[in-house]
């Protein structure tokens, strides 16, 4: 039972990684950001649509009533990525990764708008706490700087990111979340084709090798085994346990791209992976 769980810990812990690899990858590949997003998700369709086949999940979407929600919750994880993305170039692989984490905390003042519970005054608490680690991350607002663009980019691809987890949230007891995985693929897929014609995707040879890894170790790899993961450890506990995506991504970066957080990095990440924790553990319900 030991063996069991420390392998399926190691799983979660793994995929984790593997999806800090965006932080690294988004920045270094020299690529408008949405060309970078569509090949992205190019990759990742195929993987998860030959890994659905291999596991013969069922791709059959049950009614015509779901087409709008995944629809749009498709735009909203393109656009995630995205900003996102912008967030890592304008700024660095920290506060990109930093701002995006203050989805949980989004998602908490979100949620009573979607699925009609009741507000908790706890969250406006969190919310401050985010607040002060965002205002430590960036002390001199001014929005010409690229830092502060970065996690003003890094703001609203967390909100975009929450809104699609609280659009796919009423569905995922009905789908298996490979298959709503490989559907956002290919949603973003078809609505980028048209950056193809209009941007500059003149690097592709070059920057190959870098997008298949985007598309396949961080996006099909990491992602699939994390909700693999979800099956023998509740949503909270892999909540606390991703929270170190930043940590990751800050590593990596010092390690291949040589950059070095500030002392207001550690202190605003600090309080914003603090919330992070505090959430995931105070919404635990067993």
């Amino acid at each position: 039972m030991q063996n069991n769980h420390n392998k399926n810990l190691a799983g979660l812990v793994l995929a984790t990684f593997f999806i800090s690899t965006s932080g690294v990858l988004g920045r270094y590949i020299a690529m408008p950001s949405e060309v970078i997003i569509w090949f992205r998700s190019v990759f990742a369709m195929v993987f998860l649509y030959a890994f659905c086949r291999f596991k013969k999940i069922d791709l059959t979407i049950q009614s015509r009533r779901h087409l709008f929600p995944f629809l749009i919750s498709g735009i909203f994880m393109g656009v995630h990525w995205i900003t996102y993305f912008y967030a890592l170039k304008l700024s660095n692989v920290a506060i990109g990764m930093l701002s995006l984490y203050t989805f949980p905390v989004m998602i908490a003042f979100l949620e009573p708008l979607f699925l009609k519970i009741k507000f908790n005054p706890i969250h406006l608490v969190l919310g401050l706490l985010v607040l002060l680690g965002l205002y430590i991350l960036a002390p001199d607002f001014d929005v010409t700087s690229t830092q502060v663009q970065g996690i003003l980019f890094g703001l609203f691809s967390a909100l975009c990111y929450s809104i699609r987890i609280l659009i796919l949230k009423q569905y995922v007891q009905q789908y298996n979340g490979v298959m709503l995985m490989f559907y956002q693929t290919v949603i973003i897929t078809v609505v980028l084709v048209p950056v193809l014609f209009f941007m500059d995707v003149s690097g592709f040879q070059e920057q190959l090798p870098y997008l298949l890894l985007l598309g396949l170790l961080t996006t099909a790899i990491g992602h699939s085994l994390m909700v693999h993961s979800l099956q023998f450890f509740s949503a909270s506990t892999a909540s606390i346990i991703s929270s170190i995506q930043p940590v990751f991504g800050i590593i990596l970066a010092y390690i291949f791209l040589k950059e070095v957080p500030t002392w207001n990095t550690f202190v605003g990440g600090s309080l914003i992976l603090a919330t992070v924790v505090i959430e995931s553990i105070r919404s635990r319900r067993y």
